[in-house]
């Protein structure tokens, strides 16, 4: 439910009605606007009592939130989420590209391609410590060795880092050295894990489950939303269908659908979506044109010899390519890189 407070009520009605949903056992989201302030109220509403909350000085209305996804939807929130790292904005006219390896090797692989990709315009780095793999004999990362180099990376290129975290004893680790906390789309629906990274207040990359539909993916959101973190980004990564000539197949409608459902900012993962570099470029403009706000994208500079996701990763020279591609695309759409 939305509580609406009218345009003159004090801080102090405002936590008198935050008090009282409380005491309900409600969980209470506010919002203040330049006008009027609104309280989200996550509960069940069995035991609220309209009427007595209607009448409390200050508030002006009551409104039900008719989707399932209370915070992550725009009933609540109209206006699109700007997720801040650092000096980069994800959710505004400018689109954010996130690139780097699939997986951190070494120092030295690691250091040559994130200063490559920030001199072609990346604005992120991404690197894998933690791999969640589908044998459990395929490289699994190094850990915290992996989370120290990407440190240093950052320290000597000055770029944010994104990383994923694969287990709820890892949170604390992860959070510590990542300025985006990464959910993997094998995790989407991990819901410990989901809120367990809600509880911190660094972004979330929450990337879409292989077989999740959309409402699936928003409600894994509302899991990191409703512990008191609203800075998520979705993911779009391809999803599992009957097609095999890519690695998964990617859901380009889903990027329009989720700016119409959803405040949140959307980004698409075209590495892990074709399974090959030949198709990376193309995809990314798709994505752009439908309206995504950024990119993330594998690269390495030796990617034959990768350790994990070779053949899909760019090279440094074509992901300098790609980036001088997408700027036509992106001002096209009104958009900049």
């Amino acid at each position: 439910m939305i509580i609406i407070m009218n345009q003159n009520a004090t801080k102090e009605q405002v936590q008198n009605v935050e008090k009282a949903l409380s005491d309900l056992g409600f969980k209470t989201h506010p919002i203040f606007g330049d006008i009027k302030t609104v309280i989200g109220a996550i509960g069940d509403k069995r035991l609220l009592s309209t009427h007595f909350i209607y009448n409390m000085p200050g508030v002006e209305n009551l409104v039900p939130i008719m989707k399932p996804y209370k915070l992550a939807g725009k009933e609540l929130l109209k206006d699109t989420t700007i997720v801040q790292v650092g000096d980069v904005k994800i959710g505004g006219n400018e689109i954010i590209v996130i690139a780097g390896p699939c997986a951190i090797e070494n120092m030295e692989t690691y250091l040559e391609t994130a200063k490559k990709v920030k001199k072609s315009g990346a604005k992120i780095l991404r690197g894998g410590a933690f791999k969640p793999r589908t044998s459990p004999y395929d490289f699994q990362g190094l850990g915290e060795d992996g989370l120290k180099i990407m440190a240093s990376a950052r320290e000597e290129t000055g770029l944010c880092l994104v990383t994923e975290v694969v287990d709820t004893r890892d949170v604390e680790l992860v959070a510590s050295y990542a300025d985006i906390i990464q959910i993997g789309a094998r995790n989407m629906q991990n819901f410990r894990l989901l809120k367990e990274v809600g509880m911190y207040k660094k972004p979330v990359l929450l990337k879409r489950g292989v077989s999740a539909t959309i409402e699936e993916w928003l409600m894994a959101a509302e899991y990191i939303i409703s512990e008191g973190n609203p800075n998520i980004i979705l993911c779009e990564r391809g999803i599992r269908t009957y097609e095999t000539a890519t690695r998964n197949t990617v859901d380009m409608s889903a990027i329009p659908v989720i700016k119409e459902l959803s405040h949140l900012p959307i980004i698409l993962d075209p590495s892990h979506a074709a399974g090959t570099w030949r198709y990376v470029n193309a995809l990314s403009k798709g994505a752009i044109a439908t309206g995504a706000d950024g990119l993330i994208v594998e690269v390495h500079s030796a990617p034959d010899c990768a350790l994990c996701d070779g053949p899909q990763s760019l090279i440094p020279s074509k992901f300098e390519q790609l980036m001088n591609e997408l700027g036509p695309v992106a001002s096209a759409v009104g958009r900049r890189l």
